[in-house]
């Protein structure tokens, strides 16, 4: 199944720029973990992103086109969560659930989440 948004190393790109700021394809390249993908590959998906307006050219310094994210990280995610949440019909307890009994929530997530829910739940209260 395909994923609207952004493949793995289209990501990874993205955390490149993220991180580093303002790169050149070839910095971009170097930047990913090994095995690094080819520089044409990187390459082909640089001009990918900039045509999904992901990312766009900065400047030019040479031949080398300098890129940077078009796109924060948070609205990168917040498109795939909005569709993993899509997928089970725009409820959200399924995905709870599953979070919870995956043994991999810290008590800070905890905590994080509950207060997260706090603050919410204290907004929608009208004022008295």
């Amino acid at each position: 199944m395909r994923i609207p948004g952004y493949s793995k190393l289209e990501l990874r790109i993205l955390e490149v720029l993220w991180e580093r700021g303002q790169s050149a394809i070839r910095e971009i390249q170097e930047s990913l973990p090994r095995p690094r993908p080819a520089y044409t590959t990187v390459q082909t998906m640089v001009y990918r992103l900039e045509k999904k307006r992901a990312l766009r050219r900065v400047r030019k310094i040479g031949n080398a086109h300098i890129f940077a994210a078009a796109v924060s990280r948070n609205a990168a995610h917040r498109g795939l969560l909005d569709h993993v949440l899509a997928l089970f019909g725009g409820r959200i307890q399924p995905l709870m659930a599953h979070w919870a009994e995956s043994g991999q929530v810290s008590e800070g997530d905890i905590q994080a989440a509950e207060k997260l829910l706090r603050d919410m739940a204290r907004k929608r209260k009208p004022n008295k």
